[in-house]
């Protein structure tokens, strides 16, 4: 049978855990699970997951179920786009100048920096008359981001291709159809609201980014200074997306500090990759009182741009997830958000049967029957076209009280041109030099670096305060970037595959099964004959479970004798793309990885496009570490206790992220990370990239989310860093333990004997 369990392995598993000790790689195969040639059926063989893949929302099943998964969505929102603690909100400088009357509205040029010398641009429409006025005199306000349309704010469909949308009906007026952009921001504000038009990066006036769509060239880097798209600038979680959401959340800060405009009012709309910069602002920032996303949420294609990705964010949601938070319960809103949405002829043209059902169930179970919309206007291809824009006022017109008769029907307008348009002018001149291009790129990015550092360094866990910040900030990034804790396991069980006695102990293989996810680990158990102490060593290496033998791949390596001696029973595992997970036995030299299009492309290789729908191998890793321990401890035998060890430059990281991660199984836990450092990644499939470790003090921020778990620690030059040291100090417990081998003893037989105290 698959999952029999006989006596001795009974007995076997009672034993102590001991993780990831590293050691020479084996010159042969050591006892295998399964026959030679034969994978383990394991579901992570399978496709990467791509933004083209099916997006269902995941539901909740209750009313009070709802807030801690809105939180969860929320913060994995924050973190990939480099949100997570908010970035340092610097002076705007906003300049507003040029005023351009027209009927019933004026429109004047803004630029302000969202972080020191980076400009959003943009056009500020203001109402004339006292249409949209509240009894206090203030007016609603409209955030509208544009999408890729070509030249953004500047676009201009054409004499022919407007008589084309109003030859099917898309357009009403040839100046409208000609500039569906403005038309958007001309009828609001002659509702009576104050609008605000912003650049993406590289449209219109934003010309500091050369290219929307940075790609990594390594020539454009340094050690100190990066670009985007560069394995360091991912490796901070600095990424377009981020700073295009950031800047949009920069231009609400503006829009909310002009005289006159009602804060409870303020609403986002934008179609396209417009659409899902108001998905973002509106899922992050609880200002939004009013959201419609146009031709953009879909179960179906996520976004297929890097301002529409970033590490991590579709991990266990997906547009429809980011549109539910909508919903997100706030003190200012109790109740969901009005949310409005459309579809086309493109790939969300299934909203209407896959998507909508279930926001409008989730809005129903919070009690709001009638504030979820969608116009499925799947005639039309791609579009904000004049019969969405009109459900889009019709819309903003209820729930903004305007009063205006329904439907609300645009009128014709005399559009700007781009020189009216421009921010740039001889009195305000463009950006130049280093403030454009490369240059730039590389400014803001050390700018990002410094704040996030210098917040980090606020946190240093020096008192309780500090160390509880400390857990919730980098400890809840960790928690989103492993996103998983041994509470997750569910019913790991072992598979006895082979068992034989060997002088001295006992030896089996088998695998650990996690049903529920469809995985499969090797196993090798190690259990000492007569003297068995009730505890279990978890063993795991850079090499799997061919680091607890010697280069014969027979005879275990001296310290693990010594634990078997001693009555330890030691266990080892074949970490994912290790050992029986590889053909050759050989651990990967690579992550699986997914690029965009065809690949020719520097853009096309973002490390998002697989990131930000796939965990990182470093995430697996520790996943398997996480099951094995869990199948250990609930295993019928109780074992007495459960010790990790973790010796080696992969091994030892994986070990203190699952130490962090475990509760109360392990009782001690020795690593080595043999000098490791995350800045020492330079590529996007390397086993150890991992987005984010070092904006979350890398190898160093991980151990101090160990505390106060008793803790023997080699590889870190003599001395505990920083942030560990700081961490075990504040917890009060005298359990973190820096190695000291004696004359003639090794690493790893240090770490045994200390386990062995």
């Amino acid at each position: 049978m698959r999952h029999a369990r006989p006596a001795a392995l009974f007995t076997l598993i009672a034993m102590t855990v001991a993780t990831l000790v590293a050691a020479p790689a084996a010159q042969a195969d050591p006892p295998r699970a399964l026959p030679v040639g034969t994978l383990p059926d394991d579901a992570r063989f399978g496709s990467l997951r791509t933004l083209d893949s099916y997006f269902p929302m995941k539901p909740v099943e209750s009313k009070q179920d709802w807030p801690a998964r809105a939180a969860e969505v929320r913060r994995r929102t924050r973190l990939a786009t480099g949100l997570w603690p908010w970035p340092t909100r610097t002076p705007l400088n906003a300049v507003v100048y040029g005023k351009v009357e027209r009927e019933g509205y004026t429109v004047e040029r803004v630029f302000f920096e969202a972080v020191p010398g980076h400009f959003v641009t943009g056009s500020l429409y203001r109402p004339t008359g006292d249409r949209g006025v509240n009894k206090d005199g203030l007016r609603p306000a409209v955030l509208s981001p544009h999408g890729h349309w070509s030249n953004g704010r500047f676009y201009d469909a054409g004499e022919q291709g407007v008589r084309n949308q109003i030859a099917i009906g898309a357009e009403r007026f040839e100046v409208g159809g000609r500039y569906p952009i403005q038309a958007r921001c001309v009828q609001l504000a002659r509702m009576g609201c104050i609008v605000f038009q912003y650049d993406m990066l590289s449209y219109a006036d934003s010309i500091q980014f050369t290219e929307h769509r940075p790609g990594y060239r390594p020539d454009t880097c340094t050690a100190d200074a990066w670009t985007f798209g560069s394995p360091a600038a991912e490796m901070h979680l600095q990424n377009v997306m981020g700073l295009q959401t950031w800047s949009s959340i920069r231009a609400l800060d503006f829009v909310t500090s002009l005289d006159g405009v009602d804060t409870s009012r303020i609403a986002v709309t934008g179609a396209s990759g417009g659409g899902t910069q108001t998905l973002l602002l509106t899922a992050l920032d609880d200002r939004i009182d009013l959201s419609f996303p146009a031709v953009m949420t879909s179960t179906a294609m996520q976004g297929g741009c890097n301002c529409e990705n970033a590490p991590y964010l579709r991990i266990d949601s997906g547009n429809i997830d980011l549109a539910a938070l909508a919903a997100y319960p706030s003190d200012d809103h109790p109740l969901p958000r009005p949310l409005g949405m459309t579809s086309a002829d493109d790939w969300t043209k299934e909203l209407a049967t896959k998507g909508l059902p279930e926001l409008r169930a989730l809005y129903k179970l919070l009690g709001s029957t009638d504030e979820v919309v969608a116009g499925t206007h799947t005639e039309f291809k791609h579009n904000y076209n004049a019969v969405n824009r009109v459900l889009m006022s019709n819309f903003v017109n209820k729930h903004f009280h305007l009063g205006m008769q329904e439907p609300v029907i645009e009128q014709d307008y005399v559009p700007l041109t781009k020189e009216e348009l421009t921010v740039w002018t001889d009195e305000h001149p463009a950006p130049s030099g280093d403030m454009v291009g490369a240059p730039h790129k590389r400014a803001v990015t050390k700018w990002m670096t410094q704040d996030a550092a210098t917040q980090l360094a606020a946190m240093t866990p020096t008192d309780d305060a500090k160390l509880a910040a400390f857990r919730e900030v980098v400890g809840g990034a960790w928690d989103t970037i492993i996103n998983m804790d041994i509470g997750d396991v569910k019913d790991a069980m072992h598979e006895l595959k082979d068992k034989s006695k060997v002088t001295g102990y006992l030896q089996m293989t088998g695998l650990i099964h996690d049903d529920a996810r469809k995985h499969a680990i090797p196993a090798l158990w190690l259990y000492p004959k007569g003297n068995y102490n009730g505890k279990v060593v978890l063993w795991v290496s850079d090499t799997g479970k061919a680091g607890m033998l010697e280069a014969d791949g027979q005879a275990p390596r001296e310290p693990v004798m010594a634990l078997l001696n001693a009555g330890y029973t030691v266990a080892g595992i074949d970490l994912f793309g290790q050992g029986e997970f590889t053909n050759d036995g050989k651990p990967v030299e690579s992550q699986r990885f997914e690029h965009y299009g065809k690949g020719d492309q520097p853009w096309h290789n973002y490390a998002a496009y697989t990131y930000g729908y796939n965990p990182t191998l470093f995430a697996e890793r520790v996943d398997d570490v996480l099951t094995a321990l869990w199948m250990i401890q609930h295993h019928e035998r109780t074992p007495k206790g459960i010790m990790l060890v973790g010796m080696g430059q992969q091994a030892g990281p994986i070990a203190a992220a699952a130490l962090s991660r475990s509760g109360d199984t392990v009782e001690r836990t020795a690593i080595d990370t043999q000098g490791f450092t995350f800045a020492s990644v330079d590529r996007v499939d390397h086993p150890m990239f991992v987005p984010g470790a070092l904006k979350y003090g890398g190898v160093d921020g991980l151990l101090a989310l160990c505390a106060p778990h008793a803790l023997w620690l080699a590889g870190t030059n003599d001395a505990a860093p920083p942030l560990t040291a700081a961490a075990y100090k504040t917890a009060g417990e005298d359990k973190l333990t820096m190695a000291k081998p004696g004359p003639d003893e090794n690493i790893d037989a240090a770490a045994v004997r200390w386990l062995m105290q």
